[in-house]
């Protein structure tokens, strides 16, 4: 295992990123891990931000150069109850046929086409399931394949079947394996070998579980926690990247559950990870105030037939002062940008690489 701090030397051919003008929003961003949800759409030329504050979720189309085009409220499905829920995570999941937008809330999952204008499909959460003293709430979303995989307060992972269009959408499986509220899912696209793992889920006690997605989803590798939770998972290349609450984020090889690399990246709790898959660039964001940008890489020693070795080297740090930072992500898949969100903060903060 190779530990590393995040005030380690920078890489001086890395380009530096700098402020962008920002996206105004009509309220703040809630005091939510994972608090943003970003989705490229390339064709159009437009970027869409998602963003959870009380019992709505504010979506936002913006143009280049940080232009809001157009904006929309979503409002959490009412469900049985006295009083209005509240969302927990706004997430876009781009499957290979459609794009589906997808609210969790105290009360259920929603999901509703792309741009947020229909509903497609409803799941009220089970008040049967619950003590009378434990919260109800749905959290962590991720689609892998034809499935989008949902987390539950119970510990169990909801794993709905997507049709290609339309909404005949089923709940197929239920996934029992964390003994904790699920905090975040994480997943990458599946590889051709049947013992490849393409889903990572996490709990608030720190543990992970490695899936293989299919029909049947099989649990592979459990890698147990060490009393801190984890806030936030990212997947690439058979690496799970998984930030915790006391500020460290570790590399994790999913096929064995091995810890390769420990790095003390942040002061305090981790809200956010997010992965460029096309670079191998990891975001990390925390409630210290700082974002870090850290380059990826497999290194495999000559001779050896084991696994390549995940590489860790910091590129940019950045300040966003006075602020509790709870969303952050990649604005595109080459990571030459960024946008991050804060609690009582109107806006949506962006950067760019010179």
């Amino acid at each position: 295992m190779v530990a590393a701090d995040s005030e380690g030397p920078s890489d001086p051919g890395v380009r530096m990123f700098r402020r962008q003008r920002s996206i105004p929003l009509r309220g703040s961003a809630a005091a939510l891990s994972n608090n943003l949800s970003v989705l490229q759409l390339p064709v159009c030329n437009l970027t869409h931000f998602g963003v959870v504050h009380g019992p709505s979720a504010q979506l936002l189309s913006v143009a280049p150069e940080g232009v809001p085009l157009a904006q929309r409220q979503l409002h959490a499905k009412e469900g049985a109850g006295v009083s209005s829920p509240l969302i927990t995570q706004v997430h876009w999941c781009a499957l290979p046929f459609r794009v589906l937008l997808v609210l969790t809330s105290h009360r259920g999952i929603q999901m509703y086409e792309s741009d947020g204008s229909v509903m497609v499909y409803w799941h009220a959460l089970d008040s049967r399931d619950a003590s009378p003293v434990q919260a109800m709430f749905a959290r962590g979303i991720a689609s892998c394949g034809h499935f989008i995989c949902v987390g539950m307060w119970s510990g169990r992972v909801l794993v709905f079947d997507i049709p290609a269009k339309g909404p005949n959408i089923v709940l197929s499986e239920e996934l029992a394996g964390h003994p904790t509220s699920v905090t975040d899912i994480a997943s990458e696209p599946a590889q051709e070998q049947d013992c490849m793992a393409d889903v990572v889920t996490a709990d608030d006690s720190g543990l992970l579980c490695v899936w293989r997605s299919g029909p049947e989803f099989k649990l592979l590798t459990r890698i147990p926690g060490f009393g801190v939770p984890c806030t936030s998972v990212q997947l690439w290349k058979g690496i799970a990247a998984v930030g915790y609450g006391n500020g460290q984020v570790r590399l994790y090889e999913t096929s064995t559950g091995a810890l390769h690399v420990q790095i003390n990246a942040h002061a305090r709790a981790i809200c956010a990870l997010d992965l460029a898959p096309e670079v191998g660039k990891l975001l990390s964001a925390a409630e210290d105030t700082f974002v870090h940008i850290w380059k990826l890489s497999k290194r495999t020693e000559s001779g050896c037939t084991e696994p390549s070795l995940p590489q860790v080297e910091h590129c940019h740090g950045e300040c966003v002062p006075d602020t509790q930072v709870c969303g952050a992500r990649f604005c595109d898949p080459s990571g030459s940008s960024f946008a991050v969100t804060g609690y009582d903060l109107a806006e949506i903060l962006t950067f760019s690489s010179e």
